[in-house]
């Protein structure tokens, strides 16, 4: 029995473009799903995530009796040409007070290579609370043949970490670092470390 169902141009291009549309939000989302989960991170500390924290924040926040103790990690990816490390392996320091970590990294290849660093803490419940005011991580790093820099980080531990029913049994934080060279990423350069080593100096000396 032949069908009498008429075909109708307009219903299907609307379906069309109804599908088309829909193909693009999710192309759209699945590019957008890499920022959208650090902005998450960075806003919740999940997955360890650390915070960024303004000077004039920073100056506001009152140092509590409570002691932590904050023990650094550094690492590079496998096949990088860095040595790179902590110069203080642990800092006892009064919760909410202000601190300077330095790390050393080191090229030892005879090319300029030109670093970012990846970051946690552990446990990853602390990463909301630990704060940092200005950090080599914050940008690329670029290292000229075999040359030798120290890379501060100016931090403090939030003391809402002592409000926290999963942090406020925290004894020791562990800060972690891994170098990852941009040329494995397809990213730009960005200037040399030294003059935020200079600003972390400063920021020390007016504290």
């Amino acid at each position: 029995m032949a069908s009498n169902v008429t075909p109708n141009p307009e219903l299907n291009r609307k379906v069309g473009l109804m599908a088309l549309a829909f193909a693009l939000f999710m192309l759209g989302m699945g590019f957008a799903a890499v920022p959208l989960y650090r902005m998450f991170c960075a806003a919740t500390g999940f997955g360890g995530t650390t915070q960024r924290a303004s000077a004039a924040e920073a100056g506001g926040v009152a140092v509590a009796a409570q002691r932590i103790s904050v023990r650094f990690d550094g690492n590079v990816e496998s096949g990088m040409p860095w040595r790179f490390g902590p110069e203080q392996v642990t800092e006892d320091m009064r919760i909410g007070e202000r601190k300077i970590a330095y790390f050393t990294a080191e090229n030892l290849s005879n090319r300029p290579i030109t670093g970012i660093a990846s970051f946690n803490v552990e446990p990853e419940s602390a990463g909301l609370y630990f704060k940092k005011i200005q950090c080599f991580c914050f940008n690329q790093q670029t290292l000229k043949p075999h040359e030798k820099v120290r890379m501060p980080v100016l931090y403090y531990v939030d003391p809402a970490i002592l409000k926290d029913s999963e942090t406020k049994g925290t004894t020791q934080i562990t800060l972690s670092y891994t170098f990852h060279d941009t040329a494995n990423r397809g990213a730009p350069a960005a200037a040399p470390v030294k003059a935020a080593s200079k600003t972390l100096d400063h920021a020390q000396t007016a504290r």
